[in-house]
C-alpha cells in the first residue's frame, strides 16, 4: 500500500514538473516569438497521465493546472485575469469555478473516452476531447458566469470555441497523445 502511494506520488510529481516546463517555456516562447496563434499545451500531460494513469491521478494534475492558471492570472496581469483568478481586481469566486472546474475535468474525460474507445482511433478521440473538455467548459463558464463578457452574444462564444485556437490545441493534444501513450505504456510495464 505505501509503496503503491509513493508511486503515485511520483508519478504526479514527474507529470507536475512537465506542465510547469512547458507552462514556463511557452509563456517565454509565445510572448518573445510573433505566433499568430498561442495554443495552450499545458494540459497534453493531463490527458496523458489521465489514460495511463487513470482518472484520480488525471484529476489531481488538472487541479494543478488550476492552480498554475490562477497563480499566473493572479501574478500576471493581463485585461482577461479577473476570469481566472479571484484575487485580482473584478474577479469573484466564479473565477476559480472557471479556472478549475474544467481542467479537473481534463484529468478525467479522456480516460474514459480512451477506455470506452480503444487503440489508436481512442488516443485521437481521446486527446481531442480533453482537450475540447478545456475549451468548451472554460468558454462555457465564462459566458454562464461572466455573461457581460460577450454581451450574452451566443454567436461570439461559438466563434471563439471553434476559433484557431482550439483547433490548434486539439490537433496537437491528438497527436501527441497518439505518440506519448504508447510509449509511456511501454514504459508502465
Amino acid at each position: 500500500m505505501k509503496n503503491n502511494r509513493s508511486n503515485h506520488i511520483a508519478t504526479v510529481a514527474m507529470f507536475f514538473a512537465a506542465m510547469l516546463v512547458i507552462h514556463l517555456l511557452t509563456s517565454v516562447l509565445f510572448n518573445v516569438l510573433p505566433f499568430p496563434i498561442k495554443p495552450t499545451i499545458v494540459h497534453i500531460p493531463v490527458i496523458i497521465a489521465s489514460i495511463i494513469y487513470g482518472p484520480r491521478i488525471g484529476a489531481t494534475l488538472g487541479a494543478f493546472m488550476g492552480i498554475i492558471s490562477v497563480v499566473t492570472n493572479t501574478f500576471v496581469l493581463l485585461p482577461s485575469s479577473y476570469l481566472f483568478s479571484p484575487f485580482v481586481e473584478n474577479g469573484n469566486l466564479y473565477s476559480l469555478i472557471i479556472a478549475m472546474i474544467p481542467r479537473i475535468l481534463i484529468g478525467i474525460t479522456p480516460y474514459y473516452v480512451y477506455k470506452f474507445v480503444k487503440n489508436k482511433p481512442g488516443l485521437i478521440l481521446a486527446g481531442a476531447i480533453g482537450s475540447m473538455t478545456n475549451t468548451v467548459f472554460v468558454l462555457g463558464g465564462i459566458f454562464i458566469l461572466f455573461s457581460t463578457v460577450y454581451n450574452g452574444n451566443l454567436q461570439a462564444m461559438l466563434a471563439t470555441i471553434l476559433g484557431t485556437n482550439a483547433l490548434a490545441e486539439m490537433v496537437i493534444s491528438s497527436a501527441l497523445t497518439v505518440a506519448i501513450v504508447p510509449v509511456m505504456e511501454k514504459l508502465k510495464k
